[in-house]
């Protein structure tokens, strides 16, 4: 993501100004010139380098996952500091109309009792959260609409004939090479519905990560794709 970026970054009228990685971390910066950054790091290091840019006064665009757990208080501390954050599970623009989507099917599929809803999501290997972050928000969508789900379960298969009358499965399946496919199905004995997005490559998360950089330039406080799209 970072070299996908970095290549359309003076298409969309920016210049990159700063590159940190293993070998220059970002923690280690003590101020930047930079108007804006944007990270597409490690869970383990997302949480750390929104304090950090926080600290420095640097607005940041957060695209890594898997740090959530710790948004109340990492959110309070961009707060305290009187800085700025965007952040989101999914910078695709084809995927935040999927998640439009979805949150409109659910609510449909509210009074479809017959109907057994589960996701398969598919990245690539390199990925190490799993579930990803965009099935979670699709998973919180769903159970947010349908009154009989109360929770979602990470599962290797999927059993028809199990008793899943309060819990999502989600299949999270990684292969070489995947940009990253979300699939939403609801199954009944008689028939079958799927929804679908499926990542060509990179380039949409991309876009969308500049643009959300863009529209954080001069900004305090804490955004995400639905202040950026106007859902």
């Amino acid at each position: 993501m970072g070299k996908t970026i970095e290549s359309l970054a003076e298409e969309m009228n920016f210049t990159v100004s700063e590159i940190y990685d293993e070998n220059n971390p970002f923690i280690d910066c003590k101020g930047s010139n930079a108007e804006v950054a944007i990270d597409f790091t490690m869970p383990d290091l997302a949480a750390k380098h929104i304090k950090h840019a926080a600290d420095i006064q640097l607005p940041l665009v957060v695209g890594t996952t898997g740090w959530y757990d710790d948004f109340i208080s990492v959110s309070g501390y961009v707060n305290q500091k009187n800085a700025s954050l965007f952040y989101a599970t999914n910078f695709s623009i084809g995927v935040n109309l999927f998640f439009a989507l979805n949150e409109t099917l659910a609510q449909w599929m509210n009074a479809q009792p017959n109907y057994i809803p589960r996701m398969v999501e598919i990245h690539h290997t390199e990925k190490k959260d799993a579930p990803s972050g965009t099935a979670i928000t699709l998973a919180e969508q769903t159970i947010e609409n349908i009154d009989r789900l109360d929770s979602f379960e990470l599962v290797d298969e999927f059993d028809f004939a199990a008793d899943r009358s309060h819990t999502l499965s989600i299949q999270a399946i990684r292969e070489p090479n995947v940009p990253g496919t979300h699939t939403l199905i609801y199954e009944s004995e008689i028939d079958k519905i799927e929804i679908t997005h499926e990542a060509k490559g990179r380039l949409g998360f991309a876009k969308g990560a500049i643009a959300a950089a863009r529209f954080l330039i001069g900004k305090k406080g804490i955004y995400s794709m639905s202040d950026l799209l106007k859902f």
